[in-house]
C-alpha cells in the first residue's frame, strides 16, 4: 500500500504543472453531452436504433455507440475480480460508505421483492439483505440480480455461495440488459436499484422506461451513480483525478490502464445530475425536492423516487 501511494504521489508531482494550467482557467472544464439524453423527452416513443448517432464521443476516441455495449462488456470482464477492491481504492473507501447511505435511504419495507441492475459483484444485494435482516428483522424479502456481463455475475455468485440467502433463495441471479428486461414482468417489482451502472449504458433513456414498467405502483426508484462536482475548485481536482489519476490507479492496482480509462471517460461523460434528474422524472417517476442528493460535493449522485400509485 505504502508502494502504491509513493508512485500516486510520484504522478500528481509529475502532472502538477498541468493541473496548475487548469486551475488557473477561469471556467470549468467542457463536458461532452451524451445525445441517448435527449430522447428521454420522448420517453412513451418506442426505442429504435436510430434514436442515437453514428457515433459518439464518450470515449474520445469516435468509437460508435452501438459498440459501447461490446466495448463496456469487455472492460468488466477483465476487471470482474478486482471490482470493488480497485472502486474501493479509487474513492478512497468512500465506496462502501455511499453504498451504505444509499441503502438507508432507500428505506427497504420487509417483505419487499428488489430487482438490482448491474449488481454483478453483489455488494449492494448483500446491504440490502444484511438490511432487511438486522433492521427489519424480515426473512421474507428477496433480492434479484442482474447483469449484463457473467463474469461480474460470477463473482457475485461465488460471493453469495456460503450465505443462508442463497440456501434460502432470497437472492437470484440473471443475465440481461437494463435496456430490455425481457424476462421481468410488468408491476412486478417493489424496488429498483442500479448502482453505478446508468453510465455504462448506450441508451440511459430505455432503461429508465424499462424501471417504470417493472417497478409496482407506489413501489420505488434508486440510482447510485457517479456525479458532477460543481464547486469550483473541487470539481477541477476531480475530473484531474478522473483523468489522470484513475488510469494510473488502474495500472497500478490492476495492470490495466486503458480499461480504467474508458471506465472514467464514460464516467465524465454522462449527464449532469440536474439534467438526469429531469430524465427520470420524464420518465414518469416522482422525485422529491431537488431530485438527487449529493454525496461529497457530488462526487456519487443518489436518486430515490417512487411511481404514483396511480400509475
Amino acid at each position: 500500500m505504502t508502494n502504491i501511494r509513493q508512485a500516486f504521489a510520484r504522478v500528481c508531482n509529475a502532472n502538477m504543472g498541468t493541473f496548475t494550467n487548469i486551475m488557473k482557467q477561469q471556467q470549468p472544464l467542457a463536458l461532452p453531452s451524451i445525445r441517448a439524453m435527449s430522447s428521454a423527452s420522448t420517453p412513451k416513443q418506442k426505442a429504435t436504433a436510430t434514436d442515437s448517432p453514428t457515433l459518439d464521443m464518450l470515449y474520445g476516441d469516435n468509437v460508435p455507440i452501438s459498440a459501447k455495449k461490446d466495448i463496456m462488456g469487455d472492460v468488466y470482464c477483465k476487471v470482474a475480480d478486482r471490482y470493488d477492491a480497485v472502486s474501493d481504492m479509487i474513492s478512497m473507501s468512500m465506496n462502501k460508505r455511499w453504498k451504505q447511505r444509499f441503502i438507508e435511504q432507500m428505506r427497504p419495507m420487509p417483505g419487499d421483492k428488489m430487482l438490482d441492475v448491474a449488481g454483478g459483484t453483489c455488494e449492494v444485494a448483500r446491504r440490502y439483505l444484511q438490511y432487511q435482516d438486522t433492521v427489519n428483522h424480515d426473512m421474507t424479502s428477496s433480492v434479484h440480480v442482474v447483469d449484463f456481463n457473467d463474469s461480474m455475475l460470477q463473482v457475485g455468485r461465488r460471493r453469495m455461495a456460503q450465505s443462508s440467502w442463497m440456501d434460502n433463495e432470497r437472492v437470484t441471479f440473471a443475465q440481461g440488459n437494463a435496456e430490455d428486461l425481457a424476462d421481468v414482468p410488468d408491476n412486478s417489482v417493489d424496488i429498483y436499484c442500479i448502482s453505478a451502472g446508468m453510465h455504462n449504458l448506450p441508451h440511459p433513456e430505455r432503461a429508465l422506461r424499462e424501471a417504470y414498467r417493472v417497478v409496482k405502483p407506489g413501489g420505488r426508484f434508486a440510482c447510485l451513480e457517479y456525479g458532477h462536482t460543481d464547486t469550483p475548485v473541487i470539481g477541477q481536482i476531480c475530473r484531474w483525478y478522473w483523468d489522470t489519476g484513475i488510469p494510473f490507479l488502474g495500472q497500478v492496482l490492476a495492470n490495466d490502464r486503458a480499461s480504467y480509462e474508458r471506465l472514467a471517460r464514460s464516467v465524465r461523460t454522462f449527464p449532469h445530475q440536474k439534467r438526469f434528474a429531469q430524465a427520470i422524472r420524464h420518465a414518469g417517476f416522482h422525485l422529491p425536492g431537488a431530485g438527487y442528493e449529493l454525496y461529497q460535493w457530488g462526487m456519487m449522485v443518489a436518486y430515490i423516487g417512487s411511481k404514483p400509485r396511480t400509475a
